[in-house]
């Protein structure tokens, strides 16, 4: 009996494996393509455990499968793809199980849109910690990439709404996984299972090694790299929290089938200060300033950006319906005449300001914009929603605007998520444009310019065999320069396949070491997401790279 028969005999749930359906699950929105040999569709946390059953027998016996977990597919690292068996929580394991004042219990393959949709209306609550593709995304990728986005600045990333998580552990075993006091801690470790043996391990592993943890941790405001081993004990609440390993880890440890996830309530009135800067030479100062006055979000994009969003107004703002267009087409117009006239700023930065009453956020925002008098760059508070919504359109659009648009060329995430201090931006930003410009593609940048966080996405002609080998050759580069202002290679979006080789320019070799222990204690047998946060190589990069655009 195959593999594929063995599994149907076994599950509720359905198995894909069309042409068109393998074709589809080779993709995510990365630089990647990786055929996988099945697609397996659970029905509920007890398929899954018959599924990891199956491939930890198949394993023990030699033959070479894995599972991969995967949601909506909008990972741009190339962390939801495998050539062997893809688990795809959306048809069926999509559902909000529970919901209440300030909690959820929800399933992976619930789109966030509709999470929100239910939150937000029912408790006037939202997950906080979306990324920019809230729209397409779902939880199971949020919760995997321990994704962040343009709210993280007042409300901190997933790893902060994650109270519990229901998963089926390496061994078929199911687990509740939630922190845990010291003494409750001592108990766990006590029990004679494959679970108990886990937080022995992982609990001795700390312990020895509790200083160069310590020091690894990663100093600037968001990271995603590696295995976050430092943030498992915290002495001051007194507890052991395994959730903080599973958060991020992309499905690389255990298989998670409902995630128990706090909300928070979001002041209802904003407005927003907006400044158009000439150069850069200012920008921390500003960036400073802009700070003092407490922004919910300080998000910022490029002239690049801002001259592609003028050119495709009608795309962007087609399938809102004849009142939102108009609304928005008209707020267009200043940008407009700014392209004709040649007064494209080089880069927009949008801080904004949510208060309870209107007053209060146009307060803020004219604090900020008075804080910049002296500075002499050019300014505007954006005091209605319409005017607000299209600074958001540009700065969220822009990378579908990209993928969509640009005829023969990829936009190519693959430099795409850094994070570095502020204050080294007069020292980083020339040395990271001075690595940039000796390539040919043209590049737009975006990001959340007050955590640091710069989403560089390059235009690539993905057939042309000199623009693949110049991803491969640039990578390191600016990885390294990363590095050397002690920033981190990823805040959001993950190491995925993109990344896992690079880890060693920002973590020491003892770190990596441990990184692989951890994946050692949680999945033995490298069942789960094989490659991916430890054991990845260059040459897999090489292997699966698009050869097509």
């Amino acid at each position: 009996m195959n593999i594929r028969e063995e599994i149907a005999g076994k599950i509720q749930g359905d198995i894909l494996d069309s042409p068109e359906i393998i074709r589809r699950y080779s993709r995510d929105t990365s630089i990647f393509t990786r055929t996988p040999s099945l697609v397996v569709a659970p029905k509920n946390a007890d398929d899954i455990s018959a599924l990891v059953k199956i491939v930890a027998e198949k394993k023990a016996a030699g033959e070479n499968v894995s599972l991969t977990g995967r949601s909506a597919g909008t990972d741009m690292s190339g962390g939801s793809l495998t050539d062997s068996i893809v688990v795809s929580f959306t048809e069926h394991m999509n559902s909000l199980v529970a919901l209440r004042d300030t909690e959820a219990d929800v399933e992976p393959g619930m789109y966030y849109r509709d999470f929100e949709k239910e939150t937000l209306g029912k408790k006037g609550v939202i997950l906080p910690s979306y990324p920019a593709s809230r729209e397409l995304c779902a939880i199971g990728g949020i919760v995997s990439n321990n994704s962040g986005g343009e709210l993280t600045l007042r409300y901190g990333k997933t790893e902060r709404y994650v109270r519990a998580l229901d998963v089926v552990l390496s061994d078929g075993s199911k687990a509740t996984i939630r922190p845990l006091s010291f003494t409750e801690l001592e108990e766990k470790k006590k029990e004679q299972t494959f679970e108990g043996k886990m937080y022995r391990d992982v609990s001795n592993l700390i312990e020895v090694n509790k200083q160069e943890i310590a020091s690894a941790k990663p100093s600037v405001t968001k990271n995603s790299a590696g295995y976050s081993l430092w943030n498992v004990v915290d002495e001051e609440k007194k507890t052991f929290d395994l959730t903080q390993l599973i958060v991020g880890s992309q499905g690389t440890l255990a298989m998670v089938t409902r995630a128990t996830l706090g909300l928070v309530r979001v002041p209802p009135e904003r407005a927003m200060l907006v400044v158009f800067m000439k150069d850069l030479d200012t920008l921390p100062e500003i960036v400073r300033r802009v700070m003092l006055s407490k922004p919910e979000s300080f998000e910022s994009y490029d002239d690049q950006t801002f001259g592609l969003a003028v050119r495709f107004i009608p795309q962007i703002i087609g399938h809102l319906g004849l009142v939102k267009m108009v609304q928005l087409g008209l707020a267009f117009l200043p940008e407009m005449w700014a392209v004709l006239t040649g007064g494209i700023p080089k880069l927009v930065l949008m801080a904004e300001f949510a208060e309870d009453t209107h007053e209060e956020a146009l307060s803020k925002a004219r604090e900020a914009e008075a804080a910049l008098r002296d500075m002499h760059v050019q300014t505007k508070v954006a005091k209605s929603p319409a005017q607000i919504a299209k600074y958001w359109t540009i700065r969220r659009e822009s990378f579908r605007l990209l993928r969509k648009n640009m005829k023969g060329l990829y936009a190519a995430p693959f430099i795409d998520d850094i994070v570095v201090h502020p204050n080294d931006y007069p020292t980083f930003l020339p040395e990271l444009n001075e690595l940039i410009k000796g390539h040919k593609f043209i590049y737009t940048i975006a990001g959340h310019i007050g955590d640091g966080n710069f989403h560089i996405i390059p235009l690539e002609n993905m057939s042309d065999p000199e623009a693949r080998a110049e991803i491969v050759d640039l990578m390191p580069k600016v990885y390294k320069l990363v590095a050397k202002y002690k920033g981190s290679i990823t805040g959001e979006h993950n190491d995925g396949i993109v990344r896992t080789p690079y880890l060693p320019l920002m973590f020491s070799p003892k770190i990596i070491e441990l990184f692989e222990e951890t994946k050692n204690i949680f999945d033995p047998q490298d069942i789960f997401n094989p490659g991916k946060k430890v054991r990845g190589s260059v040459a897999d990069i090489e292997k699966y790279i698009l050869t097509h655009s």
